[in-house]
């Protein structure tokens, strides 16, 4: 039987792309990508919506060691984003390495030769040293459980699942929910339809979106100029990291921000009976804040309306709210998020011990660094738990946990070692060091967010990206305990399909 692989990956996305680069600069190349879709991608493959775009400026949201001179815009849309990662796969020569159409549905740890066993849908099982998931937290939509959902006669669907096919001209359309995606599609569908009516449950924070068009001259010296590149990246890195001065060290500078916040709502907005209900009661950044230029004026239209009253029940011709009035409508758009802290619940994750994952989860979500947790060895999470940010770039962190993870299975080739799990007081450790500096943060002030698990616990990284990249910047043994290959081990290794 063939030996197992180094390693397998889950997702083509940013992350997982990441580690498959990160894995070929170190030499190793017995590895696979798993992809449940057609192509790579991820978020910005599965996001096809109209207007979808990133809310971090383009030259940071991308990989530091492959910039892109050529970005048309200031931010990038969903189709560049999506094209940026295709290129990174050719070229640096993942290709032979993607699988397609493989959906993971089962992963288990078996401790008698240390290796993971995968198992996709419909697809031959495989085995590797280590599992490094790259399937990251924005795939799995998040549907309202509204009584009377399913009887709706009229055409409905998730944002993440936008139906190109359905005409929104003249239509009349609900739009519930008012997150990061909605308002990126509100103001494209408000061009359209007929009327729309969008379900609002909590005012989002916005700001301002300093977009534009990059000129000839300026992408000709991003592509040209030596340094000019790493000079904007560089700039927007720091401008952007300047943010979290605001969440969580400096009440002063969050009221700053929170006042130039209400002034671009107080410009956008002259109805000051709108206003009212789109100023949020919560502190800035407790939730995600937001960026966009065309959101209030999309709201201040006149096909369009914003409706505060809660939803009672979902009708066969529209939304019932609270106050018992119907809204009739053709078709009702959910731009209610994803599953973000249950990211991982489409597949069945069991370590040493028959442990599984998500229901561990259930009990408390626990990590080390966001990458490794304490009883499965050898597993690596990417874009894990409290790695989310609230202000600046997720390419940032991801870089970072790629490297760390690759380096430890460097380690471990490199020093024969079956094994490396994360020491139970380690893990701890980070968890009492996170909740302790996530005390006095915005992200706990009260607000209920994406940013949390079911039971309450804030699972962002609670200060400066750099703090980050500095402690995942070597990966030390002491923190695992290792298990040394034996010929034992390898026997059995030859023996695993």
């Amino acid at each position: 039987m063939d030996a197992p692989l180094s390693a397998i990956i889950v997702g083509a996305g940013f992350s997982g792309l990441c580690a498959g680069i990160e894995l070929l600069r170190r030499g190793i190349t017995d590895f696979v990508i798993l992809e449940k879709a057609a192509g790579v991608g991820g978020t910005w493959r599965e996001n096809t919506y109209p207007g979808a775009a990133c809310d971090i400026p383009s030259h940071l949201y991308s990989y530091s060691f492959a910039p892109n001179p050529a970005w048309s815009r200031a931010y990038g849309g969903q189709a560049e984003i999506l094209a940026y990662l295709e290129q990174c796969a050719d070229r640096f020569g993942l290709r032979p390495h993607l699988r397609f159409h493989t959906k993971v549905e089962r992963a288990v740890y078996d401790p008698a030769s240390a290796t993971w066993t995968v198992h996709p849908a419909g697809a031959p099982a495989l085995t590797a040293r280590a599992l490094i998931l790259g399937n990251g937290a924005l795939h799995l939509p998040a549907l309202p459980d509204l009584p009377g959902r399913d009887r709706f006669t009229g055409t409905a669907f998730h944002s993440a699942r936008w139906d190109h096919s359905y005409p929104l001209d003249g239509k009349r359309v609900a739009v519930i929910g008012t997150g990061a995606s909605t308002i990126q599609f509100l103001p494209e569908i408000a061009k359209r339809a007929g009327h729309v009516t969008v379900f609002q449950r909590t005012p989002p924070w916005i700001i301002g979106k300093d977009d534009r068009s990059m000129s000839r001259a300026e992408r000709w010296m991003f592509k040209h100029v030596p340094g000019v590149h790493w000079l904007r990246r560089t700039g927007l890195y720091w401008l952007l990291e300047a943010r979290v001065l605001a969440f969580a060290f400096s009440p002063k500078l969050q009221k700053v921000a929170e006042g130039l916040a209400r002034g671009h709502l107080n410009h956008s907005v002259p109805d000051p009976v709108l206003r009212e209900k789109l100023t949020p009661n919560y502190q800035l950044g407790c939730k995600r804040v937001l960026v966009s230029n065309d959101y209030y004026p999309a709201l201040a239209r006149a096909n369009v309306s914003l409706e505060t009253q809660p939803i009672a029940a979902i009708e066969p011709s529209g939304v019932r709210t609270a106050d018992a009035a119907l809204h009739e409508v053709d078709a009702i758009i959910y731009g209610t998020g994803f599953h973000a802290a249950e990211y991982l619940s489409a597949m069945q994750i069991v370590g040493a011990g028959g442990r599984e994952l998500n229901a561990e989860w259930r009990a408390g979500v626990r990590s080390f660094l966001g990458i490794n947790v304490s009883g499965f060895p050898n597993l690596f999470l990417l874009m894990g738990p409290n790695t989310g940010l609230g202000h600046n770039s997720m390419i940032f962190m991801i870089e970072a946990q790629a490297r760390y993870a690759v380096q430890a299975i460097a380690a471990m080739r490199e020093r024969a070692l079956a094994s490396l799990d994360v020491r139970p007081s380690v893990e701890q450790a980070f968890r009492d060091d996170v909740a302790r500096q996530l005390g006095n943060t915005v992200w706990t002030s009260g607000c209920r967010s994406w940013y949390q698990a079911p039971d309450g616990d804030v699972l962002i990284w609670p200060g400066f990206t750099f703090n980050y990249w500095r402690r995942t910047r070597r990966v030390d043994l002491t923190n695992y305990q290792a298990r040394a290959l034996t010929e034992q081990t390898a026997s059995r290794d030859a023996e695993t399909t």
